[in-house]
């Protein structure tokens, strides 16, 4: 089984009860929730099974602890994690509007996985990796980024592979260099994993298969398109598959794509066939999305099975 690391954020999640625009007047939320882009892809692909490592840090304090535990319990390695005594743990505070877009307010640039922290555990999960997983909302700092570009060639290097989540969030300020690194990731990725426009934002093809197409003659091996309800679609050197979205009631989307994304590449590196892969994890991303909380849809393969089961048998909830 092929190691898998992910460098970035570890956060909390609250969630607002109400839906409507941000969080200008006092209101009523649920949380904390564990959560974190990287933390919910590692949480999902070790419930698969994969062996997989988290970089990154949290503070000294109840949020952390909680985010730690679940990661554990899960099965990711957090040896890796480092335990800040000065700055707390990252936060997100989520509002979903009403026609299901979501407006967030976040901390983390200045709370503990803000800032890169080397250590001879985090050196030592990057230097025993067969994987890297990159997600762009971790590239907030020159830091990260530099950090990412150097584990994703030596990780290479050594034979190796990289997969890469654009992620890109409104409230992430864009910059060119941030847009520049991201090119930089392309030239390094094996599998590329873009949600509905992020397939162009890299190319000079501008519609989904010509964008693939290019894509994969700069060597981009495999690109998996997300589209939330309307499915996902696979795109290899020679082949395309497409999968609908399972129909389950949407509770709350945050996390999903990272479930998916995390149950399709435990699967992909593991030489699963992209169809039975895709399917797996347009599964997961449908779980994930029944479930409040950003981490709380997270499956083991045994549920997916279940619940596609469930699925073909027409018996998932309207």
């Amino acid at each position: 089984m092929k190691k898998v690391v992910v460098i970035g954020e570890i956060l909390v999640e609250v969630m607002a009860d109400t839906i409507g625009n941000g969080f200008a007047s006092p209101q009523a939320l649920t949380g904390p929730y564990p959560s974190g882009a990287p933390a919910i892809f590692a949480d999902q692909a070790a419930k698969f099974g994969q062996p997989v490592a988290i970089i990154s840090a949290v503070g000294n304090d109840d949020f952390g602890r909680l985010n730690l535990a679940r990661l554990k319990q899960d099965g990711v390695d957090i040896s890796g994690v480092h335990v800040d005594a000065d700055y707390p743990t990252g936060s997100a505070f989520v509002r979903y509007r009403a026609d299901r877009n979501r407006d967030f307010v976040f901390n983390i640039k200045h709370s503990a996985c803000g800032k890169l922290n080397a250590s001879p555990a985090a050196d030592s999960i990057l230097a025993s990796a067969d994987h890297l997983h990159i997600m762009g909302s971790s590239l907030a700092s020159d830091e990260f980024i530099a950090l990412n570009i150097k584990a994703a060639k030596k990780i290479r290097s050594r034979g190796g592979t990289v997969s890469f989540d654009p992620n890109v969030r409104k409230e992430i300020p864009s910059t060119s260099h941030i847009a520049g690194a991201m090119h930089e990731f392309i030239e390094l990725t094996d599998l590329f994993l873009p949600s509905g426009a992020e397939l162009t934002m890299l190319t000079a093809a501008q519609t989904p298969p010509d964008a693939a197409a290019e894509l994969i003659r700069k060597g981009v091996q495999a690109i998996v398109h997300k589209n939330g309800a309307e499915g996902a679609v696979f795109y290899g050197p020679n082949e395309t598959h497409r999968v609908h979205a399972f129909p389950v009631v949407e509770v709350d989307p945050t996390g999903a794509g990272d479930c998916f994304g995390g149950a399709f590449t435990a699967l992909w590196l593991r030489g699963t066939p992209a169809p039975e892969a895709l399917q797996f994890a347009a599964a997961a991303g449908a779980r994930a999305v029944a479930a409040r909380g950003p981490m709380e849809g997270s499956s083991t393969f045994a549920q997916i099975a279940e619940f596609m089961q469930l699925a073909e048998r027409g018996g998932l909830p309207a």
